[in-house]
């Protein structure tokens, strides 16, 4: 037997290597597969299989949970990466709020979509604002980071109010994380740290709440980064089915 899993929308692929592998572990053989991050329209065929009728059941119970999610995330990413049109940089880190088993998946379908699981390359270390708090403000908290093994570590700092930009980047920070969901914040930020001559050094970061349609604002700002949550990992599932395309 033969059978296709199609897209039933348009959106961006992802974890189709989790579909090959779940396929294999059910004895089926895979005469198709569309890559990982391609894009689709509605009716493409994402994946042909043949093999014993059970196994082609079995994997119909299974492959539409393993692509759906991931898939609608990677497109909700896309969709964010394509209206920031280079100018700002998508990030989202909404995926450490989710299940452990989930994280994983989350990550991945990120990626697929163009954006970045994290607001930095490894290696670096980020200072929220209840580390900053605890450690008994930014220049502190900073100061704590002051050691050997983490020299080559990028400092990344969430600060709550915009007058804490040039202490952040006095301290040594790369990155001022400004997580208000008041876009006024970064941009006051990013004002403070041009009069104090820092802001070539120091790449400003915004979140809160952001959606679709304020990215259109958010890339003509002086941001250099943007964290979205909910509006990427919470996305509507990219939905698909399976077709039996031929009884040998």
């Amino acid at each position: 037997m033969t059978a296709s899993v199609e897209a039933a929308g348009t959106g961006i692929l992802a974890q189709t290597e989790t579909a090959v592998r779940t396929a294999e572990s059910l004895s089926l053989t895979v005469e198709f597969v569309s890559p990982e991050a391609t894009p689709v329209t509605a009716g493409a065929t994402v994946m042909r299989v043949s093999g014993a009728p059970l196994a082609i059941a079995q994997f119909e119970e299974q492959v539409i949970g393993i692509l759906a999610k991931p898939s609608g995330i990677a497109t909700a990413a896309r969709a964010f990466v394509e209206h920031a049109e280079g100018r700002i940089r998508i990030v989202s880190g909404a995926w450490k709020k989710l299940p452990l088993s989930q994280k994983e998946m989350i990550r991945s379908a990120i990626v697929a979509g163009g954006a970045s699981p994290r607001i930095a390359e490894w290696p670096f270390v980020y200072l929220d604002k209840n580390l900053v708090c605890m450690l008994g403000g930014v220049g502190a908290a900073l100061a704590a980071t002051d050691r050997p093994e983490l020299a080559a570590h990028r400092k990344i700092v969430q600060i709550t109010e915009p007058l804490q930009a040039c202490e952040a980047a006095e301290g040594g920070a790369g990155i001022v994380f400004v997580d208000t969901g008041h876009a006024c914040d970064a941009v006051s930020a990013a004002e403070m740290l041009r009069h104090c001559g820092l802001r070539r050094h120091v790449d400003v970061a915004f979140g809160g709440g952001i959606r679709l349609e304020h990215i259109d604002t958010l890339r003509t700002l002086d941001i250099d980064i943007v964290d979205v949550g909910r509006a990427i990992v919470d996305a509507d599932l990219l939905d698909m089915r399976l077709r039996v395309e031929e009884i040998r």
